[in-house]
């Protein structure tokens, strides 16, 4: 097939997804058009040796990559952000028009930045079939302000129109699939499709000496949450947790965030001895890392909209065949529950944290061994990147196939 991919985000950006969906269709047999914008996340700054031009296309046997100009301004206002997201579906929109017209099939990866374009070049290519991939159904990223209310329900309103008009919508948790239900979407069309994990970097591994050197002491059973320290993790219920159980395992945090400073300053008010800190690491790094940990914590806050959130780190922990503590509920509490790849708790409640923790040092090695295994197991059968392309490719085909046989 033809396959358009449009896309906010594209590597070199920090956008694992659509970057490896576009390479493995195109290693498939497919002739894939990618229409996207110039890189400039985290910093809202195009990166250094990219200039932002109409017409900038990069291309190798099957791939294309056509970038069109939107605005970066490096601000993080409300403002700032929306200026760019109606920049780039003006941008996409005219360029759309030529580079996509042809194609069999488009392929959307839409969170919230993504929905004016959507809905736009819907619009523009009519009866295309479409195939959207939505990880969130709200703009929960935008920063606060006066104006966030307004552009937030804009945004919203943008991305229904996109349910209704797809073909076929796969959501990336479970929970995700009532919330696109309810903003319009035919039950019908939607499925999940797990996000996926880079496995050239996460795999099982052994730990190095200077990994071993670096988590462990004392024999202790290590717990390891590396990623960010941010407001989503609540990572304060951990060392409430670890800090009751001073003696009897080590909770190491690796990484950084906006909440560093607050969750070091509770660890050394409470002289919780056994929780240490590990500066930011590369990913590269981290197979030998978790190796050397008995446990991978995954921590997310008690908050409605994360109950349909499955981190990243999950799949990374699942593919590296480590066994996990998840901190959290809905989705992830579950898909941990389902693969019997460790334990769980409601998040939010360091005495559960607590009991699991104790419970998790109690377990003999080869059981925690077991774990991982399992979860190694439910990763290559669900998440892996092939089973995520194989069921967004069986997608296209069937929108494909839907919209000739209606002709």
């Amino acid at each position: 097939m033809r396959i358009g991919v449009l896309s906010y985000h594209f590597p070199p950006e920090p956008a694992f997804i659509p970057g490896s969906l576009a390479e493995e269709l195109a290693a498939r047999g497919h002739e894939v058009r990618v229409l996207t914008g110039f890189p400039d996340y985290p910093g809202g700054h195009v990166y250094p040796g990219w200039r932002q031009r109409w017409q900038h296309e990069t291309r190798s046997e099957r791939l294309t990559v056509r970038r069109v100009p939107r605005y970066a301004g490096g601000d993080a206002s409300v403002r700032a952000r929306m200026a760019s997201y109606l920049s780039f579906a003006g941008s996409a929109v005219l360029a759309g028009r030529r580079f996509l017209a042809d194609v069999d099939a488009l392929y959307v990866h839409q969170p919230p930045a993504t929905a004016f374009a959507a809905a736009g070049l819907l619009r523009l290519l009519g009866r295309m079939p479409t195939v959207l991939h939505v990880p969130d159904v709200c703009a929960r990223d935008e920063p606060g302000g006066a104006d966030a209310g307004g552009w937030t329900a804009r945004i919203s309103a943008a991305m229904a129109r996109t349910y209704r008009a797809a073909d076929a919508i796969a959501v990336a948790a479970p929970s995700l699939r009532d919330p696109v239900v309810a903003a319009g979407a035919d039950p019908a069309r939607v499925r999940v499709v797990l996000n996926w994990t880079d496995e050239r970097i996460f795999h099982p591994a052994r730990p190095s000496p200077a990994a071993q050197r670096l988590v462990r002491r004392d024999g202790r059973c290590v717990v390891m949450h590396a990623g960010t320290i941010g407001n989503r993790q609540g990572l304060e219920t951990a060392v409430r947790a670890a800090a009751a159980l001073d003696g009897t395992m080590d909770l190491i945090l690796v990484g950084s965030g906006a909440q560093e400073r607050r969750v070091r300053g509770l660890a050394a008010e409470l002289r919780a001895d056994n929780v240490r800190f590990v500066e930011r690491r590369s990913p590269l790094d981290m197979p030998d890392l978790y190796a050397a940990a008995d446990y991978q914590l995954v921590m997310l806050r008690d908050l409605p909209e994360l109950r349909g959130t499955v981190p990243g780190k999950l799949q990374a922990a699942f593919s590296c065949a480590a066994p996990v503590v998840a901190s959290a509920g809905g989705d992830t509490a579950e898909l941990v529950e389902r693969a019997r790849a460790g334990l769980s708790c409601p998040p939010e409640d360091w005495a559960a944290l607590a009991d699991r923790f104790w419970l998790a040092a109690t377990i003999p090695p080869p059981a925690r061994v077991d774990m991982g295994r399992r979860g190694r197991e439910a990763y290559l059968r669900e998440m892996s990147l092939t089973a995520g392309v194989d069921r967004i490719e069986g997608l296209l085909h069937e929108v494909v196939a839907a919209r000739s046989g209606a002709r």
